[in-house]
């Protein structure tokens, strides 16, 4: 490896490279940047030099030139249900691409919001994308993201803050469409946080359509969770009114639920979920239910937060995709 003479106590800076490999300073900086305008034998002459050199981008100093970090802070209230960590796995890597860190700050239920918060200041992140925070009201969202570009997602009611999520009341009428065409008509409904917006829009979505096509609601439980636990009770609270299929607000309480009829001989009843997370496509559940389009949830994020400025808040409501499998159908899942 060739190394500039005089500088072996120094790391090469990105003047020295370019004047040795004889290309300008902001040359080099693009070809380090994800993203950016740059030839691709540029940047190939480029990130060659670099190698025989020895250089290695100073994130520091970019930050203190650009008064940049390109971090996002990551906020998340909900991580035990298995949606939001894969939601969050994609996230990272989109952002990565783009050339953006990302640092998570998981609230936990019960926890100082403001506490765990003050860290979004201290490590002065450039954005933050709040991810079903129902910890967080209003005044603290806005104390949060202040003087900052943020992105709800999976959230609304924030006039201030672009939100972007799944089309909610397209999913929870797809699911009673699909219902109603196999032959169900006595529907119960297993909710998880009820005075959510998420929830709310939910559930109304879910009866108005219920009620267009003549279909019976026969009873609703909540346990004011999205959980495995909650899901369990929510389907044995329900037997007792006889439904012939259960609605689940997400999959994580329909495997719950699942688990429950099939425990108690009653695997007969149909059942949908909500998210369309891995675990819905074993073999034993093989759960219907409407897929979240992450992918294009985690583009349009990434797309926002390279902006410049992301402008009046906005609203982006991405349609997903009904995945049908074997537990709605009339007789639901067979007995093991």
């Amino acid at each position: 490896m060739k190394k500039l003479a005089g500088t072996a106590a120094k790391p090469l800076t990105s003047r020295q490279l370019a004047a040795l490999i004889g290309v300008s300073q902001s040359a080099v900086s693009r070809a380090f940047t994800p993203g950016s305008s740059i030839a691709p034998d540029l940047r190939a002459r480029i990130l060659s030099g670099a190698r025989n050199y020895g250089y290695q981008p100073n994130a520091i100093a970019s930050m203190l030139t650009t008064r940049r970090t390109n971090i996002v802070g990551i906020v998340v209230s909900d991580m035990q249900n298995p949606f939001y960590p894969t939601l969050i796995e994609r996230l990272t890597q989109g952002l990565q691409r783009a050339g953006l860190q990302s640092l998570l700050f998981n609230i936990s239920p019960g926890s100082s919001v403001e506490d765990q918060l003050v860290a979004l200041r201290t490590y002065n992140v450039d954005a933050v994308v709040v991810i079903s925070a129902t910890v967080l009201n209003a005044k603290t969202l806005a104390w949060a993201t202040e003087g900052r570009k943020a992105v709800l997602l999976n959230r609304l009611g924030s006039d201030d803050i672009t939100s972007i999520c799944c089309d909610n009341t397209d999913g929870a009428r797809m699911i009673v469409d699909h219902l109603f065409a196999v032959g169900h008509r006595r529907i119960g409904y297993v909710a998880g946080l009820t005075k959510t917006a998420i929830g709310m829009l939910r559930y109304s979505a879910f009866s108005a359509r219920l009620a267009e096509l003549g279909m019976r609601l026969v009873g609703t439980a909540s346990s004011e969770s999205y959980s495995y636990d909650a899901g369990w009770r929510g389907a044995l609270d329900l037997l007792p009114q006889a439904p012939d299929a259960i609605v689940f607000a997400s999959d994580i309480l329909a495997l719950g639920g699942l688990d429950a009829l099939q425990r108690v001989g009653a695997a007969g009843i149909g059942a949908t979920g909500f998210d369309d997370i891995p675990m819905a496509a074993w073999p034993g559940y093989s759960l219907t239910t409407y897929r979240q389009p992450i992918a294009a949830i985690v583009e349009r994020t990434v797309e926002l937060l390279r902006r410049p400025d992301l402008g009046p808040a906005q609203l982006f409501t991405l349609k997903g995709e009904l995945i049908i499998r074997e537990s709605s159908q009339v007789g639901g899942m067979a007995p093991a």
